[in-house]
């Protein structure tokens, strides 16, 4: 597998937990919610639905039985818990390498130590996200798994879509991640 196919799966695989909600928890109404006109927001120049939005599309298109739907909104509550615990944990993190950086001689060993740790703790929150959002995945029917993908692949386009306008735009421009021009 090449270097770009691996970082496109390594990108849709985490647009799968995205799809299901990871991105939920910043929805309109919520704290550090993006706040565009009637609820959109630009990325890279192009009009976008906010994440919360999609899932709550996608919600409504799944037609949920009503213990598909318990396990919807476990997941859902689960997610946007781990998301504030995601927070608190960057603010103890920021907290942390402020008190460290005052040290006349920094504690390199310490500080590696701390962003480990956070590392480490964010890590068991996505995945236990993840792992939530799975499970339901795992008991949707074949219809409704088509209608995830759908919109799965939907998001993956818009994905591609932004990172081919951004790409451009670093062509034009002459930044740092600017391709060679090919002879």
């Amino acid at each position: 597998m090449s270097r770009t196919s691996s970082r496109w799966m390594a990108a849709a695989t985490a647009a799968l937990a995205l799809t299901f909600g990871s991105a939920y928890a910043a929805a309109p109404g919520s704290p550090g919610a993006p706040a565009g006109p009637g609820g959109w927001h630009e990325h890279g120049g192009m009009m976008m639905m906010p994440m919360g939005k999609q899932l709550e599309q996608l919600h409504s298109q799944l037609k949920l039985t009503p213990a598909q739907e318990q396990q919807w909104q476990s997941a859902l509550t689960l997610m946007k818990q781990n998301h504030e615990a995601e927070r608190a944990n960057h603010e103890k993190l920021h907290q942390r390498m402020e008190t460290l950086s005052q040290q006349s001689v920094l504690d390199l060993n310490a500080m590696h130590a701390a962003h480990e740790d956070f590392e480490q703790q964010n890590h068991q929150l996505r995945e236990q996200t993840t792992a939530a959002w799975l499970a339901l995945y795992n008991g949707l029917d074949d219809q409704q798994k088509m209608t995830v993908s759908t919109s799965f692949k939907q998001h993956l386009a818009q994905m591609r879509a932004r990172h081919e306008k951004m790409h451009q735009f670093w062509q034009q421009h002459g930044g740092a991640g600017a391709a060679e021009p090919k002879p």
